[in-house]
């Protein structure tokens, strides 16, 4: 068996409102009355009210560091100034990640870990983040590491996948699981619908999470069973690709509906597993990918808006980090546990380019 022991989490220290950020991009993108019109309203239905970045010019009118100061704001940034940007920042946000997982924790030994698995769609180079970690922990030379690129909103789905499978054939397994994302490095200019809709989302974040075969903590997750599947009519609503100037996001208005339609049967899949009804379930763990995305998992498995609070909370104040995003929302479902939910269950969703869909169960246990 494996367990979830420790959740940490951080963020880069811009905080910026969803208005500021607005305002940003309609100057940016040179937005016609109907466009900026638009874009405001995308943004205030959004359900978020602050991101943050590892840039701050998001919160600036004039003065720039990472976009041009000129008056179109070309040359726009390449590709190569946003990989050595991720570079710049990505280490020192997935270290204060760790840190923060350290200080709820203290039973967290690095030198103890026996695998490491990186998770990013937001930038790479090697050698990699995977091996500063390893340098910068003191992890000793010989730890086993995985990474999990370019999967995007889903990926620690995988992640705790194998950390599953790593600590059910290695009883003395420790896995330390680093979710680094820095979307906001990705800004695009284009003035279709879906990136509008895609620069109203998006936010930098860092997740980290031990799961361990014998568990070192009493409060632990117990990961009892996963299921995924695809729903592959929704393969054009949802895209991730490396252009000249970055990379680009391709989110659909559809994507919602696409998950309301396959969102039942997921569950129902899973939930066979172990023999469990929907209403055995006291927990929701669900990736906020969107404000809309939660409402139509709300109405097709009929939980309600309160059970479902913690991914609203990620939501307002993070907006969507991708992989990081749905940890953050176990996280706050799992300070608050207490012994009166032993034996009680989390149900955990996350969804991505496919259009995949993931779900997990987890066994609360209180010992």
């Amino acid at each position: 068996m494996s367990y979830i022991t420790a959740i940490g989490t951080a963020n880069p220290e811009n905080i910026l409102s969803q208005s500021a950020i607005a305002e940003f991009m309609v100057r940016v993108m040179q937005l016609d009355q109907v466009n900026s019109r638009k874009l405001r309203a995308i943004f205030k239905s959004s359900g978020i009210e602050t991101r943050h970045s590892v840039l701050d010019d998001y919160g600036k009118t004039e003065g720039f560091h990472f976009y041009s100061n000129s008056a179109d704001f070309e040359p726009f940034p390449s590709t190569e100034k946003r990989q050595a940007t991720f570079r710049q920042h990505a280490l020192g946000l997935s270290l204060q990640a760790i840190e923060n997982l350290r200080d709820r924790h203290s039973f967290f030994d690095p030198r103890q870990i026996t695998h490491l698995i990186l998770v990013c769609c937001t930038g790479m180079y090697a050698p990699g983040l995977d091996i500063e970690l390893v340098q910068k922990l003191n992890i000793p030379g010989t730890v086993q590491r995985t990474c999990i690129t370019f999967m995007g909103c889903y990926a620690a789905f995988n992640a705790l996948k194998a950390a599953d499978a790593f600590c059910k054939t290695d009883s003395t397994g420790k896995v330390l699981i680093v979710c680094t994302e820095l979307c906001s490095l990705h800004f695009q200019k284009k003035t279709s619908d879906d990136n509008l809709l895609a620069n109203a989302l998006f936010a930098d974040g860092s997740a980290a999470l031990l799961v361990e075969a014998i568990p070192s903590s009493a409060k632990r997750l117990r990961l009892a069973a996963f299921h995924n599947d695809l729903a592959p009519e929704g393969s054009n609503d949802m895209a991730w690709t490396i252009g000249d100037l970055g990379f680009e996001m391709k989110l659909s208005s559809y994507v919602p509906e696409i998950i309301k339609g396959g969102i039942k049967k997921l569950t129902d899949s899973l939930l066979l597993k172990i023999d469990k009804q929907i209403s055995d379930i006291r927990y929701f763990a669900i990736h906020p990918g969107g404000k809309k995305i939660l409402e139509a998992i709300e109405e097709q498995l009929r939980i309600g808006k309160n059970q479902n609070q913690a991914a609203y909370d990620v939501l307002r104040n993070f907006g969507n980090m991708s992989s990081p995003t749905v940890l953050f929302v176990l996280q706050k479902i799992f300070q608050g546990l207490t012994t009166d939910d032993h034996n009680e269950h989390i149900l955990s969703f996350a969804f991505g380019p496919g259009l995949t869909l993931e779900s997990m169960l987890l066994e609360i246990e209180m010992h």
